[in-house]
Protein backbone atom coordinates (compact mmCIF):
# COMPACT_ATOMS: atom_id res chain seq x y z
CA UNK A 1 0.00 0.00 0.00
CA UNK A 2 1.56 3.65 -1.07
CA UNK A 3 0.85 5.68 1.78
CA UNK A 4 3.27 8.35 0.62
CA UNK A 5 3.92 10.12 -3.04
CA UNK A 6 5.67 12.78 -4.14
CA UNK A 7 2.63 15.32 -5.29
CA UNK A 8 2.82 18.79 -5.60
CA UNK A 9 1.30 21.31 -2.76
CA UNK A 10 -0.62 22.39 -5.42
CA UNK A 11 -2.15 19.11 -6.58
CA UNK A 12 -3.17 18.21 -3.24
CA UNK A 13 -4.79 21.91 -2.10
CA UNK A 14 -6.77 21.36 -5.12
CA UNK A 15 -8.14 17.80 -4.76
CA UNK A 16 -8.57 18.94 -0.84
CA UNK A 17 -11.06 22.06 -2.30
CA UNK A 18 -12.31 19.12 -3.72
CA UNK A 19 -13.90 17.22 -1.04
CA UNK A 20 -15.14 20.53 0.66
CA UNK A 21 -17.55 20.99 -2.85
CA UNK A 22 -20.52 19.30 -2.19
CA UNK A 23 -20.66 21.98 1.03
CA UNK A 24 -20.05 24.60 -1.18
CA UNK A 25 -22.76 26.71 -0.12
CA UNK A 26 -21.61 26.89 3.66
CA UNK A 27 -18.30 27.28 2.73
CA UNK A 28 -19.23 30.36 0.64
CA UNK A 29 -21.10 31.18 3.13
CA UNK A 30 -18.00 30.98 5.40
CA UNK A 31 -16.15 32.75 2.79
CA UNK A 32 -18.58 35.71 2.61
CA UNK A 33 -18.18 36.00 6.47
CA UNK A 34 -14.73 36.01 6.29
CA UNK A 35 -14.75 38.90 4.12
CA UNK A 36 -17.22 40.80 6.18
CA UNK A 37 -14.71 40.52 9.01
CA UNK A 38 -11.28 41.82 6.68
CA UNK A 39 -13.38 44.51 5.43
CA UNK A 40 -14.15 45.71 9.22
CA UNK A 41 -10.56 45.83 9.58
CA UNK A 42 -10.08 49.00 8.10
CA UNK A 43 -12.65 50.94 9.43
CA UNK A 44 -11.03 51.28 12.82
CA UNK A 45 -7.97 53.06 11.34
CA UNK A 46 -10.33 54.96 8.79
CA UNK A 47 -12.30 56.33 11.92
CA UNK A 48 -9.08 57.62 13.66
CA UNK A 49 -8.38 60.05 11.54
CA UNK A 50 -11.89 61.93 11.66
CA UNK A 51 -12.11 61.12 15.27
CA UNK A 52 -8.93 62.98 15.83
CA UNK A 53 -8.82 65.67 13.68
CA UNK A 54 -12.46 66.84 14.12
CA UNK A 55 -12.77 65.94 17.65
CA UNK A 56 -9.56 66.84 19.32
CA UNK A 57 -8.00 69.62 16.83
CA UNK A 58 -11.13 71.14 15.40
CA UNK A 59 -13.56 70.36 18.31
CA UNK A 60 -16.31 69.17 15.69
CA UNK A 61 -19.45 68.16 17.96
CA UNK A 62 -21.24 66.01 14.82
CA UNK A 63 -17.60 64.05 15.18
CA UNK A 64 -17.52 64.10 18.32
CA UNK A 65 -21.04 61.95 18.75
CA UNK A 66 -21.36 59.74 15.64
CA UNK A 67 -17.47 58.34 15.94
CA UNK A 68 -18.66 56.54 19.15
CA UNK A 69 -22.00 55.50 17.55
CA UNK A 70 -19.82 54.06 14.33
CA UNK A 71 -17.35 52.27 16.87
CA UNK A 72 -20.24 50.54 18.30
CA UNK A 73 -21.97 49.79 15.35
CA UNK A 74 -18.60 48.77 13.87
CA UNK A 75 -17.65 45.81 16.43
CA UNK A 76 -21.40 44.75 16.00
CA UNK A 77 -21.40 43.97 12.72
CA UNK A 78 -18.16 42.30 13.56
CA UNK A 79 -19.23 40.53 15.97
CA UNK A 80 -22.00 38.40 13.43
CA UNK A 81 -20.14 38.28 10.82
CA UNK A 82 -17.27 36.51 13.03
CA UNK A 83 -19.71 34.01 15.27
CA UNK A 84 -21.20 33.14 11.34
CA UNK A 85 -17.50 32.49 10.43
CA UNK A 86 -16.82 30.39 12.85
CA UNK A 87 -20.04 28.19 12.80
CA UNK A 88 -19.46 27.61 9.63
CA UNK A 89 -15.86 26.85 9.17
CA UNK A 90 -16.15 24.71 11.72
CA UNK A 91 -19.40 23.04 10.08
CA UNK A 92 -17.05 22.26 6.82
CA UNK A 93 -14.35 21.44 8.22
CA UNK A 94 -16.24 18.55 10.97
CA UNK A 95 -18.04 17.38 7.58
CA UNK A 96 -14.55 16.93 5.77
CA UNK A 97 -13.22 14.73 8.69
CA UNK A 98 -16.13 12.81 8.29
CA UNK A 99 -15.75 12.14 4.83
CA UNK A 100 -12.35 11.33 4.73
CA UNK A 101 -12.23 9.25 7.74
CA UNK A 102 -15.43 7.51 6.25
CA UNK A 103 -13.48 6.96 3.04
CA UNK A 104 -10.79 6.13 3.90
CA UNK A 105 -12.68 3.28 6.05
CA UNK A 106 -14.24 2.13 2.98
CA UNK A 107 -10.83 1.72 1.47
CA UNK A 108 -9.22 0.11 3.96
CA UNK A 109 -11.83 -3.06 4.67
CA UNK A 110 -11.42 -3.44 1.22
CA UNK A 111 -7.96 -3.54 0.60
CA UNK A 112 -5.93 -6.90 -0.12
CA UNK A 113 -5.13 -8.80 2.71
CA UNK A 114 -1.10 -8.90 1.89
CA UNK A 115 -1.48 -5.04 2.70
CA UNK A 116 -2.58 -6.22 5.87
CA UNK A 117 0.12 -8.65 6.54
CA UNK A 118 2.81 -5.70 5.49
CA UNK A 119 1.41 -2.77 7.67
CA UNK A 120 1.34 -2.45 11.11
CA UNK A 121 -2.76 -2.00 12.28
CA UNK A 122 -1.29 0.62 14.60
CA UNK A 123 -0.29 2.91 11.50
CA UNK A 124 -3.84 2.02 9.52
CA UNK A 125 -5.51 3.29 12.67
CA UNK A 126 -3.52 6.51 13.17
CA UNK A 127 -3.92 7.01 9.70
CA UNK A 128 -8.02 6.51 9.83
CA UNK A 129 -8.58 8.42 13.28
CA UNK A 130 -6.01 11.15 13.42
CA UNK A 131 -3.72 12.17 10.66
CA UNK A 132 -7.16 13.11 9.00
CA UNK A 133 -7.85 15.71 11.41
CA UNK A 134 -4.67 17.03 10.39
CA UNK A 135 -5.90 17.47 6.87
CA UNK A 136 -8.63 20.17 7.62
CA UNK A 137 -5.99 22.26 8.55
CA UNK A 138 -4.73 22.18 4.67
CA UNK A 139 -8.58 22.68 4.03
CA UNK A 140 -10.89 24.99 5.50
CA UNK A 141 -8.69 26.19 8.05
CA UNK A 142 -6.65 27.69 5.98
CA UNK A 143 -8.44 28.79 3.23
CA UNK A 144 -10.17 30.94 5.98
CA UNK A 145 -7.20 32.63 7.22
CA UNK A 146 -5.61 32.96 3.86
CA UNK A 147 -8.79 34.85 2.18
CA UNK A 148 -9.87 37.16 5.48
CA UNK A 149 -5.99 38.38 6.12
CA UNK A 150 -5.40 38.52 2.53
CA UNK A 151 -8.52 40.85 2.33
CA UNK A 152 -7.35 42.30 5.18
CA UNK A 153 -3.97 43.11 4.07
CA UNK A 154 -5.94 44.78 0.94
CA UNK A 155 -8.01 46.95 3.02
CA UNK A 156 -5.18 48.23 5.08
CA UNK A 157 -2.77 48.97 2.11
CA UNK A 158 -5.60 50.66 0.21
CA UNK A 159 -6.34 52.68 3.32
CA UNK A 160 -2.48 53.56 3.46
CA UNK A 161 -2.25 54.15 -0.31
CA UNK A 162 -5.00 56.54 0.42
CA UNK A 163 -3.04 58.37 2.92
CA UNK A 164 0.23 58.60 1.82
CA UNK A 165 1.30 56.26 -1.46
CA UNK A 166 4.52 57.17 -0.78
CA UNK A 167 5.04 55.48 2.56
CA UNK A 168 3.00 52.70 0.97
CA UNK A 169 5.19 51.52 -1.19
CA UNK A 170 8.54 50.90 1.69
CA UNK A 171 5.83 48.71 3.01
CA UNK A 172 4.81 46.90 -0.65
CA UNK A 173 8.67 46.66 -1.20
CA UNK A 174 9.18 44.25 1.82
CA UNK A 175 5.90 42.02 0.53
CA UNK A 176 8.66 39.78 -1.90
CA UNK A 177 11.19 39.36 0.94
CA UNK A 178 8.57 37.61 3.42
CA UNK A 179 6.97 35.87 0.09
CA UNK A 180 10.65 33.97 0.04
CA UNK A 181 11.07 33.45 3.62
CA UNK A 182 7.73 31.81 3.61
CA UNK A 183 8.99 29.56 0.22
CA UNK A 184 12.12 28.84 2.33
CA UNK A 185 10.40 27.13 5.63
CA UNK A 186 7.99 25.66 4.03
CA UNK A 187 9.94 22.71 2.47
CA UNK A 188 11.16 21.81 6.17
CA UNK A 189 7.95 22.53 7.44
CA UNK A 190 5.97 19.90 5.50
CA UNK A 191 8.95 17.20 5.92
CA UNK A 192 8.85 17.45 9.42
CA UNK A 193 4.98 16.79 9.72
CA UNK A 194 4.92 14.09 7.61
CA UNK A 195 7.94 12.72 10.02
CA UNK A 196 5.69 13.51 13.17
CA UNK A 197 2.56 11.80 11.39
CA UNK A 198 4.96 8.35 10.76
CA UNK A 199 6.06 8.43 14.17
CA UNK A 200 2.57 9.11 15.95
CA UNK A 201 1.37 5.67 13.93
CA UNK A 202 4.57 4.02 15.58
CA UNK A 203 3.09 5.08 18.82
CA UNK A 204 -0.60 3.68 18.26
CA UNK A 205 1.08 0.79 16.66
CA UNK A 206 3.07 0.14 20.39
CA UNK A 207 0.07 0.81 22.48
CA UNK A 208 -2.09 -1.35 20.54
CA UNK A 209 0.59 -4.18 21.04
CA UNK A 210 1.28 -3.42 24.40
CA UNK A 211 -2.40 -3.57 25.39
CA UNK A 212 -3.59 -6.16 23.50
CA UNK A 213 -0.85 -8.61 24.87
CA UNK A 214 -1.47 -7.03 28.51
CA UNK A 215 -1.04 -10.92 29.90
CA UNK A 216 2.21 -12.03 28.27
CA UNK A 217 3.99 -8.75 29.25
CA UNK A 218 2.76 -8.98 32.71
CA UNK A 219 3.52 -12.62 32.87
CA UNK A 220 7.34 -12.09 31.23
CA UNK A 221 8.19 -9.01 32.89
CA UNK A 222 7.81 -6.82 29.37
CA UNK A 223 6.79 -3.73 31.29
CA UNK A 224 10.05 -1.98 31.19
CA UNK A 225 11.00 -3.51 27.26
CA UNK A 226 7.41 -2.38 26.58
CA UNK A 227 7.97 1.40 28.15
CA UNK A 228 11.49 2.06 26.64
CA UNK A 229 9.76 0.91 23.35
CA UNK A 230 6.77 3.43 23.81
CA UNK A 231 9.13 5.52 24.77
CA UNK A 232 11.62 5.67 21.75
CA UNK A 233 8.43 6.31 19.42
CA UNK A 234 6.89 9.26 22.08
CA UNK A 235 10.87 10.90 21.97
CA UNK A 236 10.85 10.15 18.32
CA UNK A 237 7.49 11.59 17.44
CA UNK A 238 8.67 14.75 20.08
CA UNK A 239 12.01 15.32 17.99
CA UNK A 240 10.15 15.72 14.91
CA UNK A 241 7.42 18.46 17.03
CA UNK A 242 10.37 20.49 18.21
CA UNK A 243 12.01 20.36 14.43
CA UNK A 244 8.82 21.65 13.04
CA UNK A 245 8.19 23.87 16.14
CA UNK A 246 11.84 25.61 15.40
CA UNK A 247 11.04 25.96 12.03
CA UNK A 248 7.44 27.58 12.46
CA UNK A 249 8.96 30.02 15.37
CA UNK A 250 12.16 31.28 13.41
CA UNK A 251 9.57 31.56 9.98
CA UNK A 252 7.44 34.30 12.18
CA UNK A 253 10.05 36.24 13.69
CA UNK A 254 12.15 36.50 10.39
CA UNK A 255 8.91 38.14 8.72
CA UNK A 256 8.11 40.36 11.95
CA UNK A 257 11.64 42.00 11.78
CA UNK A 258 11.05 42.53 7.81
CA UNK A 259 7.78 44.70 8.83
CA UNK A 260 9.37 46.27 11.89
CA UNK A 261 12.20 47.69 10.03
CA UNK A 262 9.23 49.09 7.63
CA UNK A 263 7.79 50.80 10.06
CA UNK A 264 10.95 52.49 11.65
CA UNK A 265 11.92 53.87 7.75
CA UNK A 266 8.06 55.20 7.43
CA UNK A 267 8.11 56.90 11.18
CA UNK A 268 11.79 58.15 10.13
CA UNK A 269 10.31 59.52 6.87
CA UNK A 270 7.41 60.68 8.21
CA UNK A 271 8.50 62.75 10.97
CA UNK A 272 12.24 63.96 9.63
CA UNK A 273 12.17 67.35 9.23
CA UNK A 274 12.30 68.84 6.22
CA UNK A 275 11.03 65.47 4.41
CA UNK A 276 8.32 67.36 2.43
CA UNK A 277 5.48 64.95 3.95
CA UNK A 278 2.76 67.16 5.09
CA UNK A 279 -0.18 65.19 6.92
CA UNK A 280 -1.97 65.85 9.58
CA UNK A 281 -1.83 64.34 13.17
CA UNK A 282 -5.00 62.41 12.15
CA UNK A 283 -4.05 61.48 9.25
CA UNK A 284 -0.48 60.18 10.46
CA UNK A 285 -2.20 58.14 13.62
CA UNK A 286 -4.44 56.58 11.23
CA UNK A 287 -1.40 55.68 8.63
CA UNK A 288 0.77 54.27 11.85
CA UNK A 289 -2.44 52.38 12.97
CA UNK A 290 -3.00 50.44 10.08
CA UNK A 291 0.66 49.58 9.59
CA UNK A 292 0.82 48.26 12.83
CA UNK A 293 -2.43 46.56 12.33
CA UNK A 294 -1.14 45.02 9.16
CA UNK A 295 1.49 43.11 11.31
CA UNK A 296 -1.19 40.57 12.65
CA UNK A 297 -2.66 39.79 9.77
CA UNK A 298 1.05 39.14 8.00
CA UNK A 299 1.89 36.81 11.14
CA UNK A 300 -1.21 35.03 10.84
CA UNK A 301 -0.87 34.46 7.10
CA UNK A 302 3.14 33.36 7.61
CA UNK A 303 2.00 31.51 10.54
CA UNK A 304 -0.73 29.36 8.66
CA UNK A 305 2.16 27.87 6.38
CA UNK A 306 3.35 25.57 9.55
CA UNK A 307 -0.96 24.34 9.42
CA UNK A 308 -0.54 23.93 5.54
CA UNK A 309 2.20 22.00 5.33
CA UNK A 310 1.39 20.03 8.38
CA UNK A 311 -2.37 19.26 6.77
CA UNK A 312 -0.55 18.67 3.30
CA UNK A 313 1.74 15.88 5.02
CA UNK A 314 -1.57 14.56 6.19
CA UNK A 315 -3.16 14.59 3.28
CA UNK A 316 -0.31 12.50 1.41
CA UNK A 317 -0.84 9.69 3.37
CA UNK A 318 -4.52 9.98 3.48
CA UNK A 319 -4.66 10.22 -0.49
CA UNK A 320 -1.88 7.24 -0.40
CA UNK A 321 -4.51 4.69 1.57
CA UNK A 322 -7.86 5.92 -0.72
CA UNK A 323 -5.77 5.54 -3.87
CA UNK A 324 -4.36 2.31 -2.78
CA UNK A 325 -5.78 -0.78 -5.54
CA UNK A 326 -8.33 -2.74 -3.41
CA UNK A 327 -8.40 -6.70 -4.02
CA UNK A 328 -8.89 -7.10 -8.05
CA UNK A 329 -12.15 -8.14 -8.89
CA UNK A 330 -12.42 -8.08 -12.41
CA UNK A 331 -14.84 -10.90 -12.44
CA UNK A 332 -18.42 -10.44 -14.14
CA UNK A 333 -19.89 -13.47 -13.53
CA UNK A 334 -22.80 -14.01 -10.89
CA UNK A 335 -22.87 -18.00 -9.90
CA UNK A 336 -26.34 -18.79 -7.75
CA UNK A 337 -25.49 -21.30 -5.03
CA UNK A 338 -22.30 -23.38 -5.71
CA UNK A 339 -22.64 -27.61 -5.82
CA UNK A 340 -19.65 -27.29 -4.13
CA UNK A 341 -16.94 -28.56 -6.93
CA UNK A 342 -13.55 -27.38 -6.59
CA UNK A 343 -10.66 -27.80 -8.72
CA UNK A 344 -6.89 -26.58 -8.27
CA UNK A 345 -5.21 -26.60 -11.93
CA UNK A 346 -1.62 -26.50 -11.49
CA UNK A 347 -1.92 -23.58 -8.84
CA UNK A 348 1.65 -22.04 -7.83
CA UNK A 349 1.70 -19.41 -5.06
CA UNK A 350 4.27 -17.22 -4.04
CA UNK A 351 4.04 -14.25 -1.39
CA UNK A 352 5.33 -10.82 -2.24
CA UNK A 353 8.73 -11.79 -0.33
CA UNK A 354 9.88 -13.62 -3.02
CA UNK A 355 10.70 -17.11 -0.77
CA UNK A 356 10.12 -20.59 -1.54
CA UNK A 357 6.49 -21.63 -3.22
CA UNK A 358 3.91 -21.67 -0.60
CA UNK A 359 2.37 -24.13 -3.55
CA UNK A 360 4.19 -25.73 -6.03
CA UNK A 361 1.99 -26.94 -9.44
CA UNK A 362 -0.55 -27.87 -7.04
CA UNK A 363 -3.40 -29.71 -8.51
CA UNK A 364 -6.55 -31.24 -6.52
CA UNK A 365 -9.88 -31.80 -7.30
CA UNK A 366 -12.92 -31.95 -4.56
CA UNK A 367 -16.20 -33.31 -5.29
CA UNK A 368 -19.21 -31.45 -4.30
CA UNK A 369 -20.09 -32.66 -0.59
CA UNK A 370 -16.74 -34.07 0.06
CA UNK A 371 -15.38 -33.65 3.30
CA UNK A 372 -11.53 -33.19 2.79
CA UNK A 373 -8.80 -32.96 5.18
CA UNK A 374 -5.56 -31.46 5.24
CA UNK A 375 -2.84 -32.12 6.96
CA UNK A 376 1.12 -31.99 7.62
CA UNK A 377 3.63 -30.30 9.27
CA UNK A 378 3.64 -26.32 9.85
CA UNK A 379 4.53 -24.95 6.74
CA UNK A 380 3.69 -27.23 4.50
CA UNK A 381 0.84 -25.05 2.60
CA UNK A 382 -2.29 -25.98 3.82
CA UNK A 383 -3.47 -22.02 4.98
CA UNK A 384 -2.16 -21.20 1.85
CA UNK A 385 -4.16 -23.61 -0.03
CA UNK A 386 -7.53 -22.73 1.91
CA UNK A 387 -6.67 -19.08 1.50
CA UNK A 388 -6.95 -18.95 -2.63
CA UNK A 389 -10.61 -19.97 -2.65
CA UNK A 390 -11.72 -16.72 -1.48
CA UNK A 391 -9.36 -15.22 -2.89
CA UNK A 392 -7.82 -13.76 -0.40
CA UNK A 393 -4.74 -14.16 -2.36
CA UNK A 394 -4.00 -14.68 -5.74
CA UNK A 395 -2.34 -17.31 -7.28
CA UNK A 396 1.18 -16.90 -9.14
CA UNK A 397 0.17 -19.62 -11.62
CA UNK A 398 -2.49 -21.73 -12.30
CA UNK A 399 -6.36 -21.43 -12.55
CA UNK A 400 -9.07 -22.30 -9.22
CA UNK A 401 -12.47 -23.64 -10.57
CA UNK A 402 -16.06 -23.57 -8.54
CA UNK A 403 -18.58 -25.74 -10.58
CA UNK A 404 -16.19 -25.35 -13.21
CA UNK A 405 -16.07 -21.58 -13.32
CA UNK A 406 -12.49 -19.93 -13.07
CA UNK A 407 -13.10 -17.72 -9.59
CA UNK A 408 -11.09 -15.05 -11.03
CA UNK A 409 -14.12 -14.61 -13.66
CA UNK A 410 -16.66 -14.93 -10.46
CA UNK A 411 -17.67 -11.51 -8.99
CA UNK A 412 -16.31 -11.51 -4.99
CA UNK A 413 -19.20 -10.72 -3.67
CA UNK A 414 -20.94 -13.55 -5.58
CA UNK A 415 -18.03 -16.09 -4.66
CA UNK A 416 -17.93 -15.25 -1.50
CA UNK A 417 -21.55 -15.21 -0.77
CA UNK A 418 -21.07 -19.52 -1.19
CA UNK A 419 -18.31 -19.89 1.38
CA UNK A 420 -18.36 -20.11 5.29
CA UNK A 421 -15.21 -20.09 7.83
CA UNK A 422 -14.68 -21.37 11.09
CA UNK A 423 -11.04 -20.97 12.22
CA UNK A 424 -8.82 -21.15 15.13
CA UNK A 425 -8.57 -17.93 15.73
CA UNK A 426 -11.99 -17.26 15.97
CA UNK A 427 -13.06 -13.00 15.56
CA UNK A 428 -15.91 -11.67 17.58
CA UNK A 429 -16.89 -7.98 17.52
CA UNK A 430 -17.56 -5.83 21.17
CA UNK A 431 -21.39 -6.22 20.27
CA UNK A 432 -23.88 -8.55 21.53
CA UNK A 433 -24.59 -12.13 20.94
CA UNK A 434 -26.78 -11.94 18.17
CA UNK A 435 -25.19 -9.04 15.81
CA UNK A 436 -21.99 -11.99 16.08
CA UNK A 437 -24.06 -14.61 14.76
CA UNK A 438 -26.30 -12.56 12.28
CA UNK A 439 -22.99 -10.93 10.92
CA UNK A 440 -23.14 -8.82 7.65
CA UNK A 441 -25.64 -10.10 4.54
CA UNK A 442 -27.08 -12.32 7.87
CA UNK A 443 -27.91 -8.89 9.90
CA UNK A 444 -31.70 -8.89 8.79
CA UNK A 445 -32.08 -12.86 10.08
CA UNK A 446 -35.02 -13.73 12.07
CA UNK A 447 -34.89 -14.39 15.49
CA UNK A 448 -35.82 -17.70 15.04
CA UNK A 449 -33.54 -17.70 12.67
CA UNK A 450 -30.68 -17.03 14.64
CA UNK A 451 -31.87 -19.28 17.65
CA UNK A 452 -31.75 -22.17 15.00
CA UNK A 453 -28.46 -21.51 14.37
CA UNK A 454 -27.21 -21.36 17.79
CA UNK A 455 -28.82 -24.35 18.83
CA UNK A 456 -27.74 -26.18 15.90
CA UNK A 457 -24.09 -25.08 16.91
CA UNK A 458 -24.73 -26.30 20.61
CA UNK A 459 -24.43 -22.77 21.87
CA UNK A 460 -28.00 -21.96 22.75
CA UNK A 461 -27.68 -23.75 25.74
CA UNK A 462 -25.60 -21.20 27.70
CA UNK A 463 -26.96 -18.32 25.63
CA UNK A 464 -30.01 -18.74 27.15
CA UNK A 465 -28.84 -19.31 30.71
CA UNK A 466 -27.01 -15.88 30.21
CA UNK A 467 -29.27 -13.18 31.77
CA UNK A 468 -29.52 -10.84 28.43
CA UNK A 469 -29.77 -14.32 26.21
CA UNK A 470 -28.71 -13.16 22.84
CA UNK A 471 -28.38 -9.21 24.00
CA UNK A 472 -25.14 -9.90 26.01
CA UNK A 473 -22.82 -7.90 25.79
CA UNK A 474 -19.44 -10.25 24.22
CA UNK A 475 -17.20 -7.81 25.03
CA UNK A 476 -13.85 -7.28 22.81
CA UNK A 477 -12.94 -10.15 20.75
CA UNK A 478 -15.63 -12.12 22.76
CA UNK A 479 -13.65 -11.83 25.46
CA UNK A 480 -16.50 -12.58 28.03
CA UNK A 481 -16.44 -15.79 26.69
CA UNK A 482 -14.67 -18.92 27.15
CA UNK A 483 -12.62 -20.41 24.08
CA UNK A 484 -15.15 -23.35 23.40
CA UNK A 485 -18.34 -21.01 23.56
CA UNK A 486 -16.69 -18.48 21.55
CA UNK A 487 -15.96 -21.54 19.13
CA UNK A 488 -19.55 -22.17 18.90
CA UNK A 489 -20.61 -18.96 18.42
CA UNK A 490 -18.76 -18.35 15.05
CA UNK A 491 -20.25 -21.95 14.04
CA UNK A 492 -23.82 -20.63 14.63
CA UNK A 493 -22.19 -18.07 12.61
CA UNK A 494 -22.03 -20.52 9.84
CA UNK A 495 -24.91 -22.31 10.09
CA UNK A 496 -27.26 -19.21 9.25
CA UNK A 497 -25.09 -18.76 6.13
CA UNK A 498 -25.72 -21.77 5.13
CA UNK A 499 -23.21 -21.96 2.58
CA UNK A 500 -22.38 -24.98 0.32
CA UNK A 501 -18.40 -24.55 0.73
CA UNK A 502 -17.16 -24.64 4.24
CA UNK A 503 -13.48 -24.12 5.43
CA UNK A 504 -12.50 -25.28 9.03
CA UNK A 505 -9.26 -24.01 9.53
CA UNK A 506 -7.93 -26.11 13.18
CA UNK A 507 -11.46 -24.89 14.46
CA UNK A 508 -10.87 -27.19 17.37
CA UNK A 509 -6.95 -27.40 18.17
CA UNK A 510 -7.10 -24.85 21.06
CA UNK A 511 -10.11 -26.26 23.12
CA UNK A 512 -9.96 -28.62 25.93
CA UNK A 513 -11.54 -32.18 25.65
CA UNK A 514 -14.85 -31.52 26.72
CA UNK A 515 -15.14 -28.37 24.74
CA UNK A 516 -13.79 -30.39 21.65
CA UNK A 517 -16.84 -32.61 22.16
CA UNK A 518 -19.62 -29.82 21.89
CA UNK A 519 -17.24 -28.32 18.94
CA UNK A 520 -16.80 -31.23 17.09
CA UNK A 521 -20.85 -32.27 17.27
CA UNK A 522 -21.62 -28.99 16.36
CA UNK A 523 -19.25 -29.39 12.98
CA UNK A 524 -20.68 -32.91 12.07
CA UNK A 525 -23.84 -31.12 11.79
CA UNK A 526 -22.28 -28.07 10.17
CA UNK A 527 -20.80 -30.32 7.38
CA UNK A 528 -23.61 -32.77 6.75
CA UNK A 529 -24.40 -32.00 3.04
CA UNK A 530 -21.54 -29.12 2.23
CA UNK A 531 -18.04 -29.61 -0.06
CA UNK A 532 -15.91 -28.42 3.90
CA UNK A 533 -12.16 -28.63 3.72
CA UNK A 534 -10.37 -29.13 6.93
CA UNK A 535 -6.98 -28.17 8.13
CA UNK A 536 -6.60 -30.66 10.88
CA UNK A 537 -4.02 -30.24 13.63
CA UNK A 538 -5.77 -33.34 16.07
CA UNK A 539 -5.73 -35.90 13.47
CA UNK A 540 -8.39 -37.92 14.99
CA UNK A 541 -10.86 -35.42 14.61
CA UNK A 542 -10.71 -36.35 10.85
CA UNK A 543 -10.38 -39.83 10.96
CA UNK A 544 -14.08 -40.00 9.27
CA UNK A 545 -13.13 -37.55 6.43
CA UNK A 546 -13.98 -38.48 3.04
CA UNK A 547 -10.24 -38.17 1.79
CA UNK A 548 -7.39 -36.61 3.52
CA UNK A 549 -4.49 -35.29 1.90
CA UNK A 550 -0.73 -35.02 3.63
CA UNK A 551 1.02 -32.23 2.76
CA UNK A 552 4.48 -31.39 2.69
CA UNK A 553 6.27 -28.20 1.17
CA UNK A 554 3.01 -26.91 -1.18
CA UNK A 555 2.72 -30.31 -2.68
CA UNK A 556 0.72 -33.09 -2.20
CA UNK A 557 2.84 -36.41 -0.89
CA UNK A 558 -0.13 -38.94 0.24
CA UNK A 559 -3.62 -39.45 -0.30
CA UNK A 560 -6.67 -41.67 0.48
CA UNK A 561 -8.86 -42.61 3.41
CA UNK A 562 -7.80 -43.17 7.08
CA UNK A 563 -7.95 -46.60 6.91
CA UNK A 564 -6.04 -46.84 3.75
CA UNK A 565 -3.37 -44.16 4.58
CA UNK A 566 -3.02 -46.25 8.12
CA UNK A 567 -2.20 -48.82 6.33
CA UNK A 568 0.46 -47.50 3.42
CA UNK A 569 2.67 -47.02 6.58
CA UNK A 570 3.56 -43.51 4.98
CA UNK A 571 3.58 -39.97 5.93
CA UNK A 572 0.78 -39.79 7.05
CA UNK A 573 0.96 -42.91 9.68
CA UNK A 574 4.31 -41.06 10.87
CA UNK A 575 2.56 -38.57 12.36
CA UNK A 576 -0.43 -40.28 13.54
CA UNK A 577 1.82 -42.78 15.35
CA UNK A 578 3.74 -39.18 16.97
CA UNK A 579 0.55 -37.90 18.27
CA UNK A 580 -0.77 -41.13 19.36
CA UNK A 581 2.30 -41.62 21.47
CA UNK A 582 2.25 -38.40 22.17
CA UNK A 583 -1.78 -38.52 23.71
CA UNK A 584 -1.15 -41.72 25.43
CA UNK A 585 1.81 -39.99 27.33
CA UNK A 586 -0.20 -36.44 28.48
CA UNK A 587 -2.98 -39.29 29.44
CA UNK A 588 -0.35 -40.90 31.77
CA UNK A 589 0.93 -37.82 33.08
CA UNK A 590 -2.45 -36.90 33.94
CA UNK A 591 -3.79 -40.15 35.92
CA UNK A 592 -0.40 -39.91 37.86
CA UNK A 593 -1.38 -36.30 38.75
CA UNK A 594 -4.75 -37.42 39.63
Amino acid sequence: MALHQEISGKQLYLRLLGYVLPYWRVFALSVFSTIGVSATEPALPALLKPLLDGSFVHRDTTMIRVIPLLIIGLFLVRGIFSFVNNYTTNWVATKLVMDMRNLMFRKLVTLPTSDFDNMSSGNMIANAAFNVTRVTSAGADVVTVIVRDSFTILGLLGWMLYLNWKLTLVAIVMMPLIALIVRLFSARLRDMSRGSQHATGQITHVLEEALGAHKVVKVFGGQDYESRRYFEATNRERRFSMKRTVAAALNVPFVQILAAIALAIIIYTATWPGSGHQTTVGSFVSFITAMLMLLTPIKRLTGVNQSLQQGLAAAEIVFGVIDSPSEPDQGTQEIPRARGEIEFRHVTLRYDDGANAALSDFSLTIRPGETLALVGQSGSGKTSLVNLIPRFYQPTAGHILVDGHDIADIRLASLRENIALVSQDVILFNDTLRANIAYGHQAGASEDAIVAAAKAAHAWEFIAALPDGLGTLVGENGVKLSGGQRQRIAIARAFLKNAPILILDEATSALDTQSERHVQAALDVLMHGRTTIVIAHRLSTIERADRIIVMHKGEIVESGTHGELLARNGPYTHLYRIQFSDAQTASRQRVVQD
